[in-house]
C-alpha cells in the first residue's frame, strides 16, 4: 500500500500542516516535536538501560544458584564414598 514516502508526499503534508496551523505556529510545532523526540528517544535508552542492567543481574543470580547446586552435590558424592 505504502511504497515509499518521497519529496511530493512531504510537500503534500507540509501544504496541509500549513493550511490547518499557519506559518506563525510552524515553529513552535517544530520545537515542541523535536522536543518529543528527545524525550522519547532518552526514555528508550532508560529502558534499554534498565533491562541490559535486569538481564545481567539474572544471569548472576542463576550462576550463583548453578555454583551452589554443583557444590552441593560434589559435598553429597563425597559424603556417600
Amino acid at each position: 500500500m505504502f511504497k515509499s514516502f518521497g519529496l511530493p508526499e512531504a510537500a503534500i503534508i507540509l501544504v496541509v500542516v500549513l493550511i490547518v496551523f499557519g506559518a506563525g505556529k510552524l515553529p513552535q510545532i517544530g520545537g515542541a516535536l523535536g522536543k518529543s523526540i528527545r524525550e522519547f528517544r532518552k526514555a528508550k535508552e532508560g529502558v534499554e538501560t534498565e533491562m541490559k542492567a535486569e538481564v545481567k543481574e539474572e544471569a548472576k543470580d542463576k550462576a550463583k544458584s548453578t555454583a551452589s547446586k554443583d557444590a552441593a552435590e560434589s559435598d553429597k558424592k563425597a559424603n556417600q564414598t
